[in-house]
C-alpha cells in the first residue's frame, strides 16, 4: 500500500492553516461554497493565507460553473478541484481539458450508490466516497464502509463521511485495493472551520505508525 493520503478539509483561518500544516497530513481542503459555515471568506487576506499553505491545496466546489472554478483555482493556486455537487461528467471533461486535476465526491449509503462512479472515472484523479445525506456533505455522519466492496473501478478513492478520532480502529481494519486516503473535517473541530490540533496530531501519528506509511 502506498502512503495513505490524509486530507484535512474545511480550513479557513490563517493561524489554524499554519498549525495544521505542521502536522503530517498531505492535503488541505478549502471550501468555496457560500452556504457552508467553512466557506473561505472573500478577500485578499484569505486568498494569501490559502496560497501560503505548504500542503497540496484542494478547492471544494458545489455546482459551480467551469469559469468560476478555473478563476478560483488560479487565484488561490489550487492543486485539485473537488466537485461535491451534481456536476456532470461533461463538466469534468471540460475541466480536465483545461488542465485541472479533479476529485469527484459521490454520496454513498448502499452499494448501488457506487454505480455513477464509472461515468466519472475517465476524467478524475480520485473519487471521494462520502455519506449520503440531504445536504452536500458535512453531515458529520458515517456510512457502512462494507458497501465499498462493490466498487470495482480502477480510480483510487478517498474515504470520508463522519470520520473522527474514534474511527482509527475501523480505518486500520479497512482494506480495498483502490483505497488511497481519508478526508477529515468536522470530527476534528472545536468549532466550524477550526481544527483541533490536539485531536488531529495523535490520530495522524497512529495511522502513520500502524499502517507503516
Amino acid at each position: 500500500m502506498k502512503r495513505l493520503i490524509i486530507k484535512v478539509c474545511g480550513m479557513r483561518e490563517a493561524g489554524n492553516i499554519r498549525a495544521v500544516a505542521r502536522l503530517d497530513a498531505d492535503w488541505m481542503g478549502f471550501i468555496f461554497y457560500p452556504p457552508s459555515p467553512r466557506c473561505v471568506p472573500v478577500g485578499e487576506a484569505s486568498a494569501e493565507a490559502v496560497r501560503q499553505c505548504t500542503k497540496t491545496k484542494v478547492g471544494v466546489f458545489v455546482n459551480a460553473g467551469a469559469e468560476e472554478m478555473l478563476e478560483t483555482a488560479a487565484r488561490y493556486e489550487l492543486d485539485y478541484l473537488q466537485l461535491h455537487g451534481h456536476e456532470s461528467p461533461a463538466l469534468c471533461a471540460t475541466l480536465r481539458q483545461a488542465g485541472c486535476r479533479l476529485i469527484k465526491a459521490l454520496p454513498v449509503a448502499v452499494a448501488a450508490d457506487l454505480a455513477p462512479a464509472a461515468d466519472y472515472e475517465p476524467y478524475v484523479a480520485y473519487l471521494l466516497f462520502d455519506t449520503k445525506c440531504d445536504t452536500y456533505g458535512g453531515s458529520g455522519r458515517s456510512f457502512d464502509h462494507r458497501a465499498l466492496a462493490a466498487y470495482t473501478g480502477r480510480t483510487p478513492f478517498l474515504l470520508g463521511g463522519g470520520l473522527r478520532p474514534q474511527s482509527a480502529e475501523e480505518l486500520l481494519r479497512f482494506r480495498h485495493p483502490q483505497w488511497a486516503g481519508i478526508d477529515l473535517n468536522s470530527g476534528f473541530e472545536s468549532a466550524p472551520a477550526q481544527k483541533d490540533v490536539n485531536r488531529l496530531e495523535p490520530f495522524i501519528h497512529r495511522l502513520r505508525n500502524e499502517t507503516n506509511q
